[in-house]
């Protein structure tokens, strides 16, 4: 009986912990996400082209790490980037350029600095999407906490 009772304890103890766990390792990440359009380009454009993003931030390690799809541009993308800060309609500078392959899907990640972190977190980074026919930005998006 003893034996039983205490196996008992320690699965519960064992559940309890792994639940713990898995609801810090929850509020570890943000995930964030763009649609990317000619029509939110500043100024727009009449490119039928888009996108989106899908994006995760590791609080833990402040890595986001990103896989960008697009399709219907008007050529190939030259260079990506997020921009920031800046609110929907508004530019900014270049805050993280995309490296590596510019076909679709763009996967990449970074490791932010803490104001970044803020600026993300705040909606305030958009990412924007270059080709030589609309070397401003063909398609963009405001990059936002998913819900």
């Amino acid at each position: 009986m003893k034996t039983r009772t205490f196996l008992s304890l320690g699965v519960i103890a064992a559940a309890v912990g792994l639940s713990i766990c898995g609801a810090a390792l929850a509020g570890d990440s943000t995930a964030f996400v763009a649609k990317l359009s000619g029509a939110t380009e500043v100024p727009a454009n009449t490119s039928t082209g888009s996108g989106t993003l899908e994006a995760t931030l590791d609080k833990q390690t402040s890595v986001l790490s990103w896989t960008l799809s697009y399709s219907g541009l008007t050529g190939p993308v030259k260079v990506g980037h997020f921009h920031g800060p800046a609110v929907a309609g508004t530019n900014a500078g270049v805050a993280l350029a995309f490296t590596g392959s510019m076909e679709s899907p763009i996967k990449g990640s970074a490791t932010l600095t803490a104001a970044q972190i803020d600026e993300l977190m705040a909606g305030k980074w958009y990412v924007n999407l270059h080709t030589a026919a609309n070397p401003g930005g063909e398609v963009r998006g405001q990059v936002m906490p998913s819900q």
